[in-house]
């Protein structure tokens, strides 16, 4: 089974579906989406089927620099990052909650840099991916 919910490549997904396979949870994708757009000019959203195993993913795109990924669940979704060494650092420096800073700390370490996914479920988590959309924009 593919990370996503959206696991036929010959399907791209569209709004509609995205907003029937995550359920309630779409109006948090909504204020996400909403914050990205008042910051970023240009902004635009493009889906990705990077493979299989990964399915359909969205991309939050500010020009052509990814800020983030939407990888869509049945109902739920998560939020990746990958940052570099200046934004882990202001990461560390910042109140973004300490399981996120603990999770960048244990993340692998690639070329392009630490990755790490939050599933969004509440408000609070909503301020978590704006916080870190922005420090991510920042640097």
């Amino acid at each position: 089974m593919a990370d996503s919910v959206f696991d036929d490549k010959a399907k791209q997904p569209d709004e509609k579906a995205l907003a029937a396979a995550l359920g309630k949870k779409y109006g948090h994708w909504e204020k996400i989406r909403a914050y990205l757009e008042g910051e970023c000019d240009p902004f635009a959203v493009e889906w990705g089927f990077p493979g299989k195993k990964y399915g359909w993913s969205l991309r939050a795109k500010h020009k052509k620099r990814t800020i983030l990924y939407l990888i869509p669940k049945d109902g739920r979704f998560e939020i990746a990052f990958v940052f570099g060494d200046r934004a882990v650092a202001v990461i560390e420096e910042s109140t973004v909650p300490d399981a996120v800073k603990e999770d960048l700390r244990n993340a692998r370490k690639y070329v392009e840099g630490r990755g790490v996914r939050l599933k969004v479920n509440s408000g609070k988590d909503v301020t978590t991916v704006k916080q870190l959309a922005r420090i991510k924009m920042q640097n």
